[in-house]
């Protein structure tokens, strides 16, 4: 850290220099125009043209890769930021490079080929940040989790292999949300002007959010394991009686409730809504394991079907308990009720 001292250019006119290795390295100057934003505690932040507009294009070279890694640096690249990805070879292409290439592209949202050659084919990114808010995101994720985890308990419950692969088919979409959201945060973190076009006054809950959006993924991977549970068992169910069905699907409506309110809190940083967060949660206790001692006798590999059932149902409310916790952070950071910041 370097300090700067503050000179006076008129009545009512305050100045500082700029450092003269930054301006080099972003090439700014004399005559100019730089971006400067108000943030919290005081801060102020000074952009150049140069970092708003930031590395809109990058080129994978496929020809040191395999298709799995350039499959993943095709997302590393989109989370990013990147307008337009270049995968290109000093040869022609393989196919698997290629299939990867759009595999890479139905995975993640707005994204398309625009330009094939047999040496080089190139992907534009169409999402606008201004199109999008983070905090409609995370719900928007949260629900497709809740959705998804509805579908699969019910698909569970009548044996329905129909249902269960539409929980499946939508951990696509969860995953593209959760991708684009990262893109938005990357960006955000990386050309601080764009926070409020997502939804923020400043960075500061970028870090929150890149938690909670994870805690969001994993909870939808939680649903997709119970729906993968009953497209694998004989017959699609596991013979479960009625009073084990009802114990399953009211554990269920609790942790739905316990998700839904944790997401709640963040985006509108309410303190009250993570401490009734924390009493669901108490009140589930150890919900898991009183269903599994009221269990009638079924065989072990049943048992131990049911029992992952409602580990990933414990696990959800788990990672709603984190994202409470970080909604707790992001609530008392700002002064209300419960606290005075000076």
């Amino acid at each position: 850290m370097e300090t700067r001292k503050v000179q006076r250019l008129g009545p009512s006119t305050l100045a500082m220099t700029l450092p003269a290795e930054w301006a080099q390295e972003y090439g700014v100057e004399k005559g100019d125009e730089v971006t400067i934003r108000r943030g919290g505690k005081g801060s102020l932040t000074v952009m150049p043209e140069s970092a708003q507009t930031g590395d809109s294009e990058a080129t994978i070279h496929a020809e040191n890769l395999d298709a799995d890694s350039v499959e993943r640096a095709i997302v590393a690249q989109y989370v990013l930021g990147r307008r337009i990805i270049y995968i290109e070879s000093g040869e022609t292409l393989d196919s698997e490079t290629i299939n990867a290439v759009y595999r890479a592209e139905t995975q993640l949202m707005g994204l398309g080929v625009i330009e094939e050659t047999p040496e080089r084919i190139a992907i534009r990114c169409s999402v606008d940040p201004a199109d999008f808010s983070l905090d409609n995101l995370l719900e928007r994720l949260e629900n497709t989790g809740n959705t998804m985890r509805g579908e699969a308990v019910k698909a569970l419950a009548h044996g329905n292999p129909d249902l269960a692969q539409r929980a499946l088919n939508r951990e696509r979409q969860a995953n593209k949300i959760f991708v684009l959201l990262l893109r938005l945060i990357f960006t955000a973190y990386q050309n601080p002007t764009l926070a409020r076009a997502i939804g923020l006054n400043d960075g500061f809950p970028l870090i929150g959010y890149r938690s909670i959006a994870k805690n969001l993924e994993l909870i939808a991977d939680n649903a997709e394991d119970i729906a993968e549970i009953v497209l694998e068992a004989e017959g699609n169910t596991l013979d479960l009686d009625q009073a084990t069905i009802r114990n399953i699907r009211e554990f269920t409506d609790q942790v739905d409730e316990i998700t839904v309110l944790a997401v709640q809190a963040a985006v509108e940083r309410d303190y009250e809504k993570t401490i009734e967060v924390r009493r669901l949660f108490r009140d589930i206790g150890d919900r898991e394991r009183e269903i599994l001692d009221d269990l009638p006798e079924m065989e072990n590999d049943a048992l131990l079907r049911v029992r992952e059932v409602l580990v990933s149902l414990q696990q959800t409310a788990q990672y709603a308990v984190r994202n409470a916790e970080i909604a707790a952070n992001l609530a008392l950071n700002e002064e209300s009720q419960y606290v005075t910041i000076s």
